[in-house]
């Protein structure tokens, strides 16, 4: 079982996809051909089990992409030849949304990473939280609600398709 919670884990690593893929992969059981000919393998696992580790496991890691990007931002920046675009776009991009950011930012942040569609997830949502000037503290609040919401919504969706096309 350690094995597949592995699997489970490397799967809501994947960018555009996340939980969005893991979870479904982690409840249903055999092979599943989706339309374009896309097999999705199933592990099996408890539903309970993979909403727990898929979600935490998405939550490490918008923590993870929003801290790294920080550090390799401020790294690019000592170089004048991205540090006078980086001050020109993003500075004064913030500084005309700052009230905006201020009064829906953290809200704005986790509902986009709740919209359980490809694209919408931790990876984006922390380079969007990043670009708009959401600070740490904030966006580590909204990627939490943000991934419960995308957490609860593919898991609901993954098990009234079990209920309604029979599939385990």
């Amino acid at each position: 079982m350690l094995k597949e919670i592995i699997v489970l884990m490397l799967l809501t690593f994947l960018p555009f996809l996340e939980l969005r893929y893991s979870i479904p992969a982690g409840i249903l059981a055999g092979s599943i051909t989706l339309p374009f000919g896309i097999v999705l393998n199933g592990l099996g696992l408890n539903w309970v089990l993979v909403f727990f580790v898929a979600v935490v496991t998405n939550i490490a890691l918008g923590i993870l992409v929003y801290f790294l990007l920080d550090k390799f931002v401020h790294y690019f920046l000592r170089f004048k030849i991205f540090s006078t675009p980086y001050e020109k776009i993003i500075i004064r991009s913030q500084k005309k949304i700052k009230k905006y950011v201020d009064k829906y930012g953290e809200i704005g942040v986790a509902i986009f990473i709740g919209i359980p569609l490809p694209g919408s997830g931790v990876y984006t949502g922390a380079l969007g939280a990043y670009a708009i000037g959401l600070e740490f503290k904030k966006f580590i609040i909204a990627s939490i609600i943000g991934v419960i919401i995308a957490g609860v919504a593919v898991t609901t969706i993954t098990l009234i398709g079990i209920g309604i096309f029979g599939i385990l």
